[in-house]
């Protein structure tokens, strides 16, 4: 028998229940979060063969262009600039949640410009990706961050273009904003950029340890 009675039963809706907001278990969350440790494994898996090999073999350590090293200031700005978003979702501020998506989307191609600047510059040292296997992996490393930067991109133009479709009017930027589903995806892109920052400040430190430990 229920100790309480039916009337003075709480329904899941009235203690705040959402399944948008419930991290652990919406299928969304569960779909990046498998892709987190898919990436994490696959870039682990990369950076220990990386040492592997070189040790193995006794190859000579490779310099990072410093720009590599700005470059992360740059992909931190782009990061920040997702933040900016999600707080002016938060508080529905629309000019500003448009502008820093924007601005995400600006600092996040001059980070793939500046990724090729770097690559220039190892051209230029004569250090190629047929150099030796060392530059290889370097190559292949720096190329597939920059294609999951590449992926993100089209999440972020998607919000963009909706926003600017949808911010029109009271009535549809209220409904905008107090879409469930759009603050949970929101969210999600913006946990997969700060990942970006993370896995990017990592193989810099990464493959800077491993030219001082030569």
């Amino acid at each position: 028998m229920s100790e309480n009675p039916p009337s003075q039963q709480r329904d899941p809706a009235e203690e705040g229940y959402n399944e948008y907001g419930n991290f652990a278990f919406h299928p969304y969350n569960v779909l990046l979060i498998l892709s987190l440790l898919g990436i994490t494994a696959m870039f682990l898996a990369f950076t220990a063969a990386f040492v592997y090999t070189r040790v193995q073999s006794d190859l000579p350590p490779i310099r990072l262009p410093n720009i590599f090293i700005f470059n992360t200031l740059v992909l931190l700005a782009s990061s920040g600039a997702m933040v900016w978003a999600k707080r002016c979702y938060k508080s529905d501020d629309t000019e500003n949640y448009q502008r820093a998506l924007i601005a995400t989307m600006a600092i996040s191609f001059i980070f793939m410009i500046l990724q090729g600047v770097g690559w220039y510059q190892l051209f230029s040292n004569q250090i190629y990706i047929h150099s030796d296997n060392s530059a290889g992996y370097l190559y292949v490393i720096s190329a597939l961050h920059f294609a999951h930067v590449i992926a993100g991109l089209p999440f972020l133009g998607l919000f963009l273009w909706t926003a600017r479709k949808r911010m029109k009017e009271p009535v549809s930027v209220l409904v905008y904003f107090s879409d469930p589903e759009k603050r949970l995806k929101l969210r999600l892109l913006t946990i997969y950029w700060h990942f970006l920052d993370g896995l990017w400040i990592y193989l810099v430190i990464f493959f800077y340890l491993n030219y001082l430990l030569r």
